[in-house]
């Protein structure tokens, strides 16, 4: 076990102690003098208690969870979702969670990792060849559309796009036929394009397809100016980032934060109280830690022959990929808003602790399979 704990991936802790540091500290701003002061002391916690789990979970052996398991553990995430379905707890509007004892869990954060285990367990013994369509391609996405529905259904349009992510990640990895890429991309082209044009010469039945609050989501994003009420948090997060400029306001001076004009500041809109107080310096230097984390990752994906290996690391790849850009996207005027948390930076449990198994997968990955013969 000593041998083992020796060969961690060094840089990949490194980068993870970087994000406790800075998500407690900008947590620490956000919540400065609110109802919420202190949660940064709780994100610190937890974030040092998920380190034993992810160590734990390092030092087994990634394919005997992938081969025994990924299934059992992807039925239990569907019961759990069903079970949400039934008796969650409804918050602003959504009903995402279950109280487990005065805790709310989240249980569609833990279904990413489970989708990627099955995928992963789905496609290996395709053993990296093209993958065909029936035989691998239909029942995998018949897995990514369950828990995709389920999601979408209470409602998460955020989480449940990252399963697509995951799915077309995995795929992509997987070896998937330039036909079926052609008749993916087409499918979606004309979806997009068909809704578009619903919304411009059709608006009855465009707003009779879409539901009330993604029609609202839509409207505020092509014109936030319109509704001033609806899109009062989009049009704070822009003012908030654009007044920090180059290099900020400064730790603890941010007035869009310190005026209570952002809601969730810290959690799903960590990303404003960066960009107010640390200006575009301080937004860059993280995407920079974001790219070597990913690339870290990347690398680790190369370094093994274990087809499964690959789509593991590859799927945790694209769940975080989905989720960065999406975060940062949503609070720029670039996507809509949508409930979806900064990976690492943003202070949430269910989320925090999915991220720390997941990056425990990759760290296995790395301690057992087999490298690349030179």
């Amino acid at each position: 076990m000593l041998n083992k704990l020796k060969l961690l991936d060094v840089p990949i802790l490194f980068i993870l102690i970087i994000f406790l540091s800075f998500s407690t500290i900008v947590i620490y701003s956000a919540t400065f003098q609110t109802s919420y002061e202190g949660l940064h002391k709780t994100n610190l916690i937890t974030f040092g208690v998920l380190f034993i789990p992810m160590i734990g979970l390092s030092l087994l052996d990634y394919r005997v969870l992938i081969n025994y398991f990924s299934y059992i553990l992807y039925g239990v995430g569907i019961l759990l979702l069903l079970l949400v379905s039934f008796k969650g707890v409804n918050l602003n509007g959504s009903q995402r969670w279950i109280s487990l004892g005065g805790f709310a869990f989240q249980p569609s954060e833990l279904m990413k990792l489970f989708l990627i285990m099955a995928l992963s367990k789905w496609l290996k013994p395709r053993g990296g060849l093209p993958i065909r369509l029936w035989p691998e391609l239909i029942p995998a996405a018949i897995l990514t559309a369950i828990p995709f529905y389920l999601v979408l259904k209470q409602p998460d349009l955020g989480t449940s796009i990252v399963f697509l992510c995951i799915f077309i990640g995995v795929l992509w990895i997987g070896n998937l036929q330039w036909k079926h890429i052609l008749i993916g991309v087409t499918a979606v082209a004309s979806f997009i394009t068909g809704m578009t044009l619903l919304y411009f010469f059709q608006f009855e039945l465009f707003s009779a397809i879409v539901k009330p609050h993604q029609l609202q989501r839509i409207q505020t994003f092509l014109d936030p100016l319109a509704d001033p009420d609806r899109s009062w948090h989009v049009v704070n997060s822009i003012r908030a980032i654009g007044t920090g400029q180059l290099s900020g306001e400064g730790f603890l001076s941010g007035v869009f934060i310190r005026g209570g004009y952002i809601p969730y500041s810290y959690a799903d809109s960590i990303f404003v109280v960066i960009g107010e107080e640390f200006g575009f310096l301080g937004c860059s230097l993280l995407l920079l830690l974001y790219f070597f984390f990913l690339y870290r990752m990347v690398r680790i994906s190369m370094y093994t022959e274990d087809v499964e290996g690959r789509y593991l690391i590859i799927g945790v790849i694209s769940m975080f990929t989905l989720q960065i850009f999406e975060n940062i996207a949503m609070h720029v005027g670039l996507m809509p808003l949508t409930g979806i948390a900064l990976p690492f930076v943003s202070y949430g449990g269910s989320s925090l602790m999915t991220n720390m198994l997941a990056m425990g997968m990759v760290l296995s990955v790395k301690l057992h399979s087999r490298p690349f013969s030179s």
